[in-house]
């Protein structure tokens, strides 16, 4: 591994974040399991990690304990990463790159880094900026660029999480009941993640451009079918929203406990998100439940009739749909229609399904579906009583 190259007291410390005088007192103290009396990229990392351990108040004699069982090894593959230089200051990538500094705070936040990196800028970073001046200076609307930034940023933070926990969970905890000393552990998680590394970044790009590809699809079509006098504002979208989930979740996870609950809960969301139609998808989970959008009121409709077989009696799901505009923001969707939708699901018993007029009037007069009025109903939060129709096959 490239991390078992030596390097000084000096530039281990600096890596560390720590002084040269306490680095050497932790490798005495056998406090860094790598270290054999010279300092490696390894050695330094597991340092650094000891340090911010130290800042949340860990005792030397509980990290020693860990570092030696192994639990501190997967912090190793740090070296796989490459170091922030921070080289540049914010007026130097301004000038760079020829993006204001105000705009550059504003797509540092959209993407989530926290803002003191902008004091420590490498060359990574301005190579990323450029890119982003290049997206803006094509034509791309601001307004727009920044909620894609904070889409990414969203996503490739809950991706790069999962990565981490998942990869400690099957990987690195089994690797310590196996009783695998830290230091041939560390190194077997750090070669294992560097041959893992080149292949993330290609696979992601086929992900992302088969799921754009389906959703530019479901676009066209959405606009091709909307009416011509529908104005929209800037922002907003007229979809189809469907809240699903589990009635009676709670008493059985008491009743089953909770890896059962989860396993449930697993199996109703995938269940949901196999069985959508195609021009709709799960936005979030929600506890036991889903929040669904579709461009296609008559087909969630459908599938929200035909998806209740298939569920134990005790813990069958309830879904209500409704359509209307919403306000899209960040990949998601906001407004009173969304919460509506939140609402009526809530009057749903298990196994039914709700919807409103608005949903009633987009399906038409199809004799395949039964729409039983269940009268005015006062939502907590509206004004105004909403018509609910209970929908089900003939």
């Amino acid at each position: 591994m490239q991390g078992s190259a030596e390097i000084t007291l000096a530039e281990a410390a600096r890596q560390a974040g720590v002084s040269t005088g306490t680095l050497r007192r932790w490798g005495e103290a056998g406090v860094i399991p790598d270290y054999r009396g010279r300092w490696t990229r390894a050695a330094a990392a597991h340092a650094q990690i000891v340090a911010r351990l130290r800042e949340q108040g860990h005792t030397l004699e509980d990290i020693k304990r860990a570092g030696e069982d192994g639990r501190l090894a997967f912090g190793y593959v740090d070296e796989l990463f490459p170091p922030r230089s921070g080289t540049y200051t914010l007026a130097q990538v301004a000038a760079e790159t020829g993006l204001e500094e105000a705009l550059i705070e504003r797509l540092w936040r959209a993407l989530g880094f926290p803002s003191w990196m902008l004091d420590h800028l490498g060359e990574e970073d301005v190579e990323a900026l450029r890119y982003m001046a290049a997206v803006l200076e094509a034509g791309f609307p601001l307004v727009a660029f920044l909620q894609v930034l904070h889409v990414y940023g969203q996503a490739l933070r809950q991706l790069a999480d999962a990565e981490a926990r998942l990869f400690r969970l099957y990987v690195h905890e089994p690797l310590i009941r196996d009783n695998v000393p830290s230091v041939e552990m560390a190194e077997e998680l750090g070669d294992l993640i560097q041959e893992l590394l080149p292949q993330t970044t290609p696979l992601m790009v086929y992900l992302h451009r088969n799921f754009l590809r389906h959703f530019v699809e479901q676009d066209v079509i959405a606009n091709m079918e909307s009416e011509l006098g529908d104005e929209e504002t800037l922002g907003q979208l007229r979809v189809a929203i469907a809240f699903a989930d589990l009635v009676g979740f709670v008493r059985f996870t008491a009743e089953e406990g909770e890896q059962e609950a989860v396993d449930l809960v697993e199996t109703f969301v995938d269940s949901i998100a196999d069985s959508l139609p195609r021009s709709a998808r799960v936005v979030k989970n929600i506890g036991d439940g889903v929040m669904i959008v579709g461009n296609d009121p008559v087909a969630l409709t459908d599938w929200a009739i035909g998806f209740q077989e298939g569920f134990e009696r005790r813990s069958r799901p309830r879904v209500a749909v409704h359509f209307g505009h919403t306000l899209y923001r960040d990949g998601d969707y906001f407004g009173g229609n969304v919460n509506l939708a939140a609402r009526v699901v809530a009057r749903a018993q298990a196994g039914e399904v709700l919807v409103t007029d608005p949903v009633v009037g987009a399906v038409g007069p199809r004799t395949d579906l039964v729409f039983e009025p269940l009268g005015d109903v006062q939502l907590k939060g509206f004004s105004d009583a909403t018509a609910l129709y209970l929908a089900r096959a003939p």
